[in-house]
């Protein structure tokens, strides 16, 4: 328990006196600044560079994780495609701690992709796993710049247990930081071949309610 009490302690989200949270928050290589609104008869930049052929969903989607764990995402009415990779990483690292792995870098640039294996190498090795349902609401682009931008969630994972991956019970006691949603932010990039990918998670300070 040391290790990943440690561990997210590093990767502690700074927000509005909240309980240390899981994700390493370092600022973006490079800060974006906030999309400009279009003006009347012009499409938003958001919308002129949406791929015609983008299809993400609207409204709520489950997910099946992994064995006994889901998540819910909210997803908003008109979405963005550089919302994806925050709900894949977020997908993708937990099934990576169902399974064991000790690494993720799946659409993650370097700095993000050390951050993520680092937080799935401390669960592998204190031998946890997670069960329950988790929730991802208020997804949005909260800044652009150039092909870059920022990207924040809330969290709510009251509804998830850590149990041990050897005997499948419950550990005792449950990390604080289950039981009140916090933000995630991360910082994305469009790549020459047009996939978004994650450049680093950055310091979220907002509040999240239910």
């Amino acid at each position: 328990m040391r290790r990943i009490a440690l561990t997210l302690a590093l990767l502690a989200v700074a927000g509005c006196g909240q309980a240390e949270r899981p994700y390493a928050p370092r600022e973006a290589a490079e800060p974006a600044t906030p999309q400009k609104a279009a003006t009347p008869g012009q499409s938003s930049p958001a919308q002129a560079e949406r791929p015609a052929d983008e299809k993400l969903p609207t409204g709520t989607q489950t997910v099946d994780v992994a064995e006994g764990l889901r998540l819910r995402v909210e997803w908003p009415a008109d979405s963005h495609p550089a919302l994806k990779p925050m709900v894949d990483q977020y997908v993708g690292t937990r099934e990576a701690v169902a399974e064991g792995q000790r690494i993720y870098k799946r659409d993650l640039e370097i700095d993000a992709a050390v951050q993520a294996s680092e937080w799935v190498e401390s669960f592998v090795d204190e031998g946890w796993t997670m069960r329950g349902v988790a929730r991802l609401y208020n997804l949005r682009v909260v800044a652009r710049m150039g092909r870059g931008a920022q990207v924040s969630a809330c969290v709510d994972e009251s509804g998830i247990r850590m149990v041990s991956s050897r005997t499948g019970k419950a550990v005792s006691p449950q990390p604080g930081w289950l039981r009140t949603p916090y933000p995630q932010s991360v910082g994305v990039r469009r790549g020459d071949d047009g996939v978004w990918r994650i450049r680093s998670y950055v310091t979220a300070r907002e509040r999240c309610t239910r």
